[in-house]
């Protein structure tokens, strides 16, 4: 970094420390974060679309991820450039705001920053580059409500709302299964929805999974898996008409919280403790039976003593269930978690139809399943597969489906999928780019040709001569006057995205245009960049 002189030619001091500091300022600095954040959008562009790649990601101790969600594959990318970093923060909140639509707004922020690259070289300031970028983002998005349909969708007429969610997972490697894991994120959903408020709660929906089987094995339990046995083999596998004590407390007898001491000199002393241990144990059992329990579930563990007791009265148990299946089981069977056993009575009790603990496959692994509950609220969704990996990558996409049946309950508005919105907002675009005079003109063209990115790179990722593709499409949209026009990437033989169902919720596709203009403008403002020089 130059040093400071004053008049005198004597170095005088800004920064502290500043030989050790590398500095990049003006133009310089701009196109330094530009080529930053399009090195993040170019490993991202070949994941986009039906026919996108996935990328494999090996973490520091070792766990392998296969991937094609943008969000998660830039999470544990362990990017150390700042303006990369920004990049991941996009993705970030576009999986926390709508939950798909992760790749293609990285995609899009990338193509943005492309274009700026280019006319910063013709000399455009950056911030009215910014400002036309600005423009550009409000006409694409309220062009995108002109172009959006709304549809109509019921309790028991949700064929929309799995075509949509088919959409989704037609880009995941869950795709050969989209129709049966689509139906199943729907009707999780629908189960949970809350239609007056028009909202969704995901905690209720529990994503469970399990190696072994195969993926078509996946079901939805309207009630909660838990990953459990009973505490005793010789328990009873299945119980009808349950009613569940949800216990915090432990099965075993108090201890003092003072630091004590117990002198036995006696054999008599040995029993009496014994005996009263023993008769802690006896009220506890005899507690639950007299409230009227059938079924224990119990946050922490118990001893072989009570083990054995519960097994002797006839009162199956589970133990060491987690606090968060705790909550859920208490929302699906209605009842209330018990602190301590004096508080129990029989109307904080659960109540589920059917409780029974499967075995899985040649192993010993067992689950116990409580269904037909009292309030079918919470449900879960028991993923199986051939390998953790794959179980991992269900999740996420089911993850996002869930994300976006939740996105058309609270705003039923469609685009068309496969590059059709962003071509149609592209066209009007550029259409309204001559009414604006002064330079931002420049820049509203260019967000124009940045929107075409992104059916550009649907039609490279699927082995179609891209520009030829692109170019095709464009005209038989303007020629038709037809939004419906996208890349035909399965190569059904036709164009038109309403023939062939691929839809998107209006809210991502707005949100993914808003967020990555926001993010380019915040690049563009930056023109000195003052870093720590690496040793």
């Amino acid at each position: 970094m130059a040093l400071v002189m004053d008049e005198y030619g004597r170095p005088f001091i800004i920064l502290k420390e500043q030989e050790q500091k590398s500095r990049l300022r003006g133009l310089d600095a701009q196109k330094a974060n530009i080529s930053a954040g399009k090195a993040v959008a170019r490993i991202l562009r070949t994941s986009l679309g039906p026919k996108g790649m996935d990328k494999m990601l090996q973490s520091p101790d070792g766990d392998v991820i296969i991937s094609n969600d943008g969000a998660t594959i830039l999470e544990q990318m362990d990017v150390d450039n700042q303006i990369a970093k920004l990049m991941v923060e996009l993705s970030r909140s576009q999986d926390y705001e709508i939950g798909d639509g992760t790749t293609g707004v990285v995609v899009m922020a990338g193509a943005l920053l492309e274009q700026a690259e280019k006319l910063l070289e013709r000399g455009i300031h950056p911030i009215r580059i910014a400002e036309g970028y600005e423009m550009a983002s409000r006409i694409a998005v309220e062009h995108l409500e002109h172009i959006a349909h709304k549809f109509e969708f019921g309790v028991n007429n949700f064929e929309p709302l799995v075509q949509t969610c088919m959409t989704t997972l037609s880009s995941k490697i869950v795709n050969r299964c989209k129709r049966v894991l689509a139906e199943i994120a729907v009707k999780a959903v629908m189960a949970v929805a809350d239609f007056e408020r028009k909202d969704v709660n995901l905690d209720l929906i529990k994503v469970e999974g399990k190696v072994g089987g195969k993926l078509e094995d996946t079901e939805l339990i309207y009630g909660i898996v838990i990953d459990k046995d009973m505490s005793h083999p010789q328990m009873p596998k299945q119980i009808e008409d349950a009613k569940i004590a949800i216990l915090t407390c432990p099965f075993e007898p108090p201890k003092p919280k003072t630091k004590h001491k117990v002198d036995i000199d006696t054999v008599e002393k040995f029993q009496t403790i014994r005996l009263q241990e023993q008769k802690y144990f006896d009220d506890m059992v005899q507690k639950c039976k007299d409230v009227g329990a059938t079924l224990v579930i119990c946050q922490w563990g118990f001893d072989d003593e009570a083990n054995h007791l519960l097994m002797h009265r006839n009162l199956p148990a589970v133990r060491w269930v987690g606090g968060v299946e705790l909550e859920l089981i208490a929302i699906a069977t209605g009842g209330r978690i018990v602190p301590r056993f004096q508080e129990l009575s029989p109307e904080k009790l659960g109540r589920a139809g059917l409780v029974q603990e499967k075995s899985f496959g040649t192993t010993k692994d067992r689950m116990i399943y409580i269904e037909q509950c009292a309030n079918s609220r919470a449900v879960t969704i028991f993923i199986r597969g051939g390998n953790k990996m794959m179980i991992e990558e269900t999740k996420r996409s089911l993850h996002d489906a869930l994300c976006v049946a939740r996105n058309l309950i609270r705003n039923n508005s469609i685009v068309y999928g496969g590059g059709s919105a962003e071509i149609s907002c592209s066209i009007a675009v550029e259409a309204a780019s001559d009414n604006y005079r002064g330079v931002e003109q420049y820049a509203i063209r260019a967000f124009a040709d940045a929107l075409d990115s992104i059916p550009m790179a649907l039609a490279e990722n699927s082995g179609l001569p891209p520009i030829e593709t692109l170019s095709a499409v464009k005209s038989q949209q303007i020629k038709e006057n037809n939004p419906c026009c996208g890349i035909d990437c399965n190569d059904v033989g036709t164009n038109n995205m309403s023939e062939q169902n691929v839809f998107e919720t209006l809210i991502g596709k707005q949100q993914q245009i808003l967020l990555a203009t926001q993010v380019v403008k915040l690049i563009l403002k930056i023109d000195d960049v003052i870093t720590p020089a690496v040793y």
